[in-house]
C-alpha cells in the first residue's frame, strides 16, 4: 500500500513542500494558542471552569430539543 501511495506522490511536481507547509501551519496554530491561553485573564479561566457547574437557570441561553 505504502509503495502505491509513495510511487504517486513521487510523480507530482513540488510534492516536498507540503509537509513542510504542515508542519509550519500545526506550529503557528499551536504557538498561537499558547500565547491566547496565556494572555487569558485569571478572571475569565474561573468563570469558564465554573460554567459546568453552574444551574441551568443562571445561563443566558438554555437549549431546548423538541
Amino acid at each position: 500500500m505504502l509503495k502505491f501511495i509513495k510511487h504517486n506522490l513521487a510523480s507530482i511536481d513540488g510534492v516536498e513542500i507540503y509537509p513542510i507547509i504542515s508542519l509550519v501551519l500545526f506550529f503557528v496554530v499551536f504557538i498561537t494558542m499558547v500565547v491566547f491561553v496565556f494572555k487569558l485573564p485569571k478572571r475569565r479561566i474561573d468563570e469558564v471552569s465554573q460554567m459546568p457547574l453552574l444551574d441551568n437557570d443562571n445561563n443566558t441561553k438554555e437549549i431546548t430539543h423538541e
